[in-house]
Formats: structure tokens, sequence, C-alpha cells
């Protein structure tokens, strides 16, 4: 019982000593992971997600920052690799027009429907 409780012991202050978890994400690659959209979840961002494919994406990312690669560089590898639906905020460009500016067009016709059920605009 006595060697048992000493084995113990002497693993409880390695673990102390030596940290076996894996290195917290930096607050550049959480930003990153957090504008990244999972392919395989679909609704989550690679931060949320759990899913292999999310843990690849992480490894990347860390490897290419590693590498030197800054965040604009990595959000230009993402694109060309699994085109501009794996970014939460792609860039406005010609593909993206509709994109940006639907919201803004729905905004406006509800508007104008509002103010004409209450009688501004008239016909």
């Amino acid at each position: 019982m006595k060697k048992l409780s000493i084995f113990l012991m002497l693993i409880i202050c390695l673990n102390n000593t030596y940290s076996f978890a894996v290195d917290k994400p930096t607050e550049l690659e959480n930003k990153i992971f957090k504008n990244l959209r999972c392919l395989i979840c679909q609704g989550q961002s690679v931060y949320d997600s759990q899913s292999d494919f999310a843990e690849s994406m992480k490894i990347v990312v860390r490897k290419n920052l590693k590498s030197g690669m800054s965040e604009k560089d990595i959000y230009q590898f993402m694109r060309n690799n699994y085109g501009e639906w794996v970014l939460y905020d792609p860039e406005i460009n010609k593909g993206t027009y509709l994109l940006w500016g639907l919201p803004f067009l729905f905004f406006l016709i509800g508007g104008a429907i509002i103010l004409r059920k209450l009688g501004v605009l008239k016909r």
C-alpha cells in the first residue's frame, strides 16, 4: 500500500512538472479560427467545431502562422483551397455584390412597404 501511495505521488508530481496539454491558441489564431467556416458542420466556425476537418484546419493555420504567413495570406490560402464560402467575412468583389447588397435592398423594400401601409407613401 505504501509503495502504491509513493507511486501515485510521483505520478502527480511529474504531471504537475511536465504539462502534457497542447499549447493554447493565441489571440490571432482564435481570431482566424472564428472567421473560418467548418465545411463539415456548415453552421459553425472552426473555433466552435470539434470535427476532424476543423481540427485539421487549425493545424494548417498554426503551421502557416509559424512559417510567417500573415492573417490576410492565410485567408487567401483558405479561399483558394476551399472557395469564398469558407470565410465568414467575404470581400466585396464582383461575385459578392449581391451578397452584400441584398440586405440593404430588402431593408429599403420593407421600409417602403411599411411606409405605404402607414399611409406616408401614396400611389
